[in-house]
C-alpha cells in the first residue's frame, strides 16, 4: 500500500464524490478513491480473480458507486466485468482523453489524476455494447480468426501442389471449390493418374478435361504429398470449427432482444442472389430481419455477412448516439473541425482502429463499381478529390443509412446512378444560375447543336 497526497482542485465543482479510478496493469492494478474516505486513498491490487473481488470489497467499504479505468490492452476486461457484477457503474475511458498531463510519471499519480477527473465529471465513457451484443461480437471475431487460419492452410495446400508441379490453380478459379477439393482429396488418397483426376471435374468448371489432365502431370515426391495431406487435414479441421462457431452465432442472434414493432411484413426479395463466400451456414438475413424489423441488406454494399458484423460491433440499439452525425463521428468517418482563430486548420478525419469503420470502407470500395446512386457518388468524388477521400465519404453515407435503418426503421430505396447524376446536374445548374444572377447576368441554354453532353 502506498500513501500519496491527492489534493482536489477547489475551483472545480465535484460532481461525483463517490468516484474511484483504476490504473490498469498486467500484473498489478492501482486503485484510487477520495482522500476523505481514509488514510490510504491509493492501493495496489493484484490481477488474480480473488484480488479483483477484494478490490470490489474495498470500493464498497469506501462508499464508491462509480469507477473509471483506462482501456489498456485486454487487461481491463476481467476487472470491468467483476466490478459490474458487484453493482458498480464502470466506465471505460479512452486514454487519449486523460494523457499528456505533466507531472504524472507513476502509476500512483496516474490513478489519482484519473480519479479526480472522474469525480469532476470530465471523463466520457467509451461505447461498450450490451451483454448479448458482446457475446455475439466475441463469436463473430472468433469466426473471423478461424477463417484467417483456414485461409493460411489453403495457401499451404497450393504451395504443396506447386512443389509437386501440379498446376491446379491455373485451371480452376478456386482450389477449395468442388473440382479442386475432389482432386486434392483423390491425390491425398493415393490417386496419381491424370486422366482419373481430371474426371473429377465439375460440370460448372470452365476448363476442359484435357486442360485439367495436362495440368495434373507432376512430380510426386513423398514429402510434398505429406505436406499436402497435413494441410488438407488442418483445413478440414478449421472448417469444422467454423461450422461449430456458426451454431453458436445462430443461437446468439436468436437470443437478441427483438426491436421490431408489431407484425412484420414478409421479408423483402433478396437483392443479392447466391451465397457469399465464407458466409455463415444459417440464414443471417432472415435472422436479423426478425430482430431488427428492417432488412439491412437492401442498403447497397451491405451483404448478410457484413450486416451481421456491423450489428455485432455496434449493437441493435443505437440510442447511445444522439444522431447519425454523432455515430459517424464515433466511427471517425466525419470530417474534422480543427479550428484556430476562426480559421479551419484541418478537416482530416481522425485515425481509427474501429472494425466497424473498416467494414464500412470495404463496403464503399465494393459499391464504387456498381450502377447505383452511391456508386455514382463515389465515382464523382473519386475523380474530384481522389479515391482515398471518396472511400471515406461513401463509407460515411453508408453509416448514415445503417444508423437510420436500425434507429428509425428506414427502408432504403436506391434511385439509381442516372437519377443521381441528373439530380447533381440540376443542383450545379441551379448554383450557376444563382451566382450569375448576383453578378447581374442571366444564363440561357445553348442551341441543341452546340450543346455538349
Amino acid at each position: 500500500m502506498t500513501k500519496v497526497n491527492t489534493v482536489d482542485h477547489p475551483d472545480l465543482k465535484m460532481v461525483s464524490p463517490n468516484a474511484a479510478a483504476i490504473d490498469i496493469g498486467s500484473t498489478m492494478h492501482m486503485a484510487a478513491v477520495n482522500p476523505d474516505t481514509g488514510t490510504m486513498p491509493v492501493r495496489a491490487f493484484g490481477t488474480f480473480t480473488q484480488d479483483l473481488h477484494d478490490l470490489a470489497a474495498w470500493f464498497r467499504s469506501c462508499g464508491i458507486t462509480t469507477v473509471a479505468m483506462e482501456s489498456t490492452g485486454v487487461y481491463w476486461i476481467p476487472a470491468f466485468e467483476i466490478l459490474e457484477e458487484h453493482g458498480f457503474e464502470v466506465i471505460l475511458v479512452n486514454a487519449r482523453y486523460a494523457k499528456n498531463v505533466p507531472g504524472r510519471k507513476t502509476d500512483v499519480s496516474d490513478a489519482g489524476w484519473l480519479r479526480q477527473l472522474h469525480s469532476y465529471g470530465l471523463l466520457r465513457g467509451s461505447f461498450r455494447p450490451e451483454a448479448e451484443i458482446a457475446t455475439l461480437r466475441a463469436y463473430m471475431r472468433q469466426r473471423e480468426r478461424l477463417i484467417e487460419y483456414a485461409a493460411a492452410h489453403i495457401q499451404h495446400m497450393q504451395k504443396a501442389l506447386m512443389e509437386m508441379n501440379l498446376q491446379l490453380h491455373h485451371v480452376v478459379s478456386d482450389i477449395t471449390g468442388a473440382t479442386g477439393m475432389r482432386i486434392i482429396r483423390a491425390i491425398v488418397d493415393g490417386e496419381r493418374d491424370p486422366e482419373v483426376l481430371a474426371a473429377f471435374r465439375d460440370i460448372r468448371c470452365k476448363s476442359s478435361v484435357d486442360m485439367i489432365k495436362a495440368a495434373l502431370v507432376g512430380n510426386d515426391r513423398d514429402e510434398h504429398v505429406f505436406a499436402l495431406t497435413q494441410s488438407l487435414e488442418l483445413y478440414d479441421f478449421y472448417k469444422a470449427q467454423i461450422e461449430a462457431c456458426d451454431r453458436r452465432l445462430e443461437a446468439a442472434v436468436g437470443a437478441l432482444t427483438v426491436r421490431a414493432d408489431g407484425d412484420l411484413v414478409p421479408l423483402p426479395k433478396a437483392r443479392i442472389r447466391g451465397k457469399q463466400h465464407n458466409a455463415p451456414s444459417f440464414d443471417v438475413r432472415a435472422a436479423l430481419y426478425g430482430v431488427l424489423g428492417t432488412d439491412l441488406t437492401q442498403i447497397h454494399g451491405l451483404g448478410p455477412s457484413l450486416a451481421l458484423k456491423l450489428v455485432a460491433e455496434c449493437g441493435t440499439d443505437l440510442r447511445a448516439w444522439k444522431s447519425a452525425k454523432h455515430f459517424t463521428s464515433w466511427l471517425c468517418l466525419a470530417p474534422g473541425n480543427k479550428i484556430s482563430g476562426g480559421k479551419l486548420m484541418s478537416s482530416r478525419t481522425r485515425r481509427s482502429s474501429s472494425r466497424a469503420a473498416a467494414l464500412l470502407r470495404l463496403a464503399a470500395v465494393t459499391i464504387g463499381r456498381s450502377d447505383t446512386a452511391l456508386g455514382a457518388f463515389y465515382r464523382r468524388l473519386s475523380a474530384r478529390i481522389g479515391k482515398q477521400k471518396a472511400v471515406t465519404a461513401t463509407a460515411r453515407k453508408i453509416a448514415v443509412l445503417f444508423y437510420n435503418a436500425i434507429r428509425y426503421g428506414m427502408t432504403y430505396q436506391d434511385q439509381g446512378a442516372a437519377a443521381y447524376d441528373e439530380r447533381h446536374r440540376q443542383r450545379v445548374l441551379s448554383n450557376l444560375q444563382r451566382r450569375a444572377k448576383t453578378l447581374g447576368y442571366a444564363l440561357a441554354p445553348m442551341p441543341g447543336e452546340w450543346a455538349v453532353s
